[in-house]
């Protein structure tokens, strides 16, 4: 069990490296919207999702209602359900209900990538190990940026608060380069994103997210149906 925990704490020091100048962009961007540091803080300590915080302080500063909130939430982190599932395969017998419960919060895109590529079932303390190092990567770095943006002049916290957006400019493009299905359906976003920005600037930041996510996926997948052959319709 010790092996598995090191094993996963070492397999999520890429991550955690990688999370900690993500989330130090988070923090500026916190307490630049009139967040508190703590509350920035408290914020990535139970939120893993730095797409969802992003837009939920994005909803917190615009006067959002909580129902906004909710909803905007579900549909950007609903991946994350369909990530829990895929991993459920991989599984071990020692992963009891309590132990999934408690794995299930920390399962992020990284995280999933890391532990999918394990050639051997998974194991509580791997799992541990590996969200535990990521989250402190998380959580740490959002804790330097956060005080680091209330000390810093707003000139210098202004130049790295585009940290967070670089972050999702470098998860858009390899998808939006592999496929051309994925860069029509990101564009249609950003189209209609810009679209409530200037032309309906009277609809919520938060609706305008959730309308202008579910508009461009349900036209994507109007545009490219995925086609189920015989054999696997047969299978279901």
């Amino acid at each position: 069990m010790k092996s598995s925990f090191i094993k996963g704490l070492s397999s999520g020091i890429p991550i955690a490296l990688g999370y900690f100048s993500v989330s130090f962009g988070f923090g500026i961007m916190a307490v630049k919207s009139g967040i508190s540091a703590i509350s920035a803080v408290i914020i990535s300590l139970t939120n893993l999702t730095s797409a969802g915080q992003a837009a939920g302080v994005g909803i917190i500063a615009s006067g959002g209602t909580l129902i906004e909130m909710a909803i905007t939430q579900f549909v950007i982190n609903l991946r994350y359900s369909l990530m829990g599932l895929s991993l459920s395969q991989k599984l071990s017998d020692s992963f009891t209900t309590p132990h999934r419960i408690i794995a299930s919060f920390g399962i992020t895109d990284e995280i999933f990538a890391v532990a999918s590529a394990q050639p051997e079932r998974l194991v509580p303390s791997f799992m541990y190990g590996l969200i535990l190092i990521s989250s402190f990567g998380w959580v740490s770095g959002t804790a330097l940026g956060a005080f680091a943006g209330l000390a810093l002049p707003a000139s210098l916290t202004s130049a790295m608060g585009i940290m967070l957006y670089g972050m999702f400019i470098a998860i858009i493009i390899p998808a939006a380069r592999a496929s051309k299905k994925d860069l029509v359906v990101i564009c249609l976003a950003a189209i209609f994103s810009i679209a409530f920005k200037f032309l309906l600037p009277s609809v919520s930041f938060g609706f305008a997210i959730i309308i202008s996510a579910i508009a461009a996926a349900v036209i994507g997948a109007l545009l490219y149906p995925v086609e189920i052959s015989e054999t696997e319709g047969e299978e279901q």
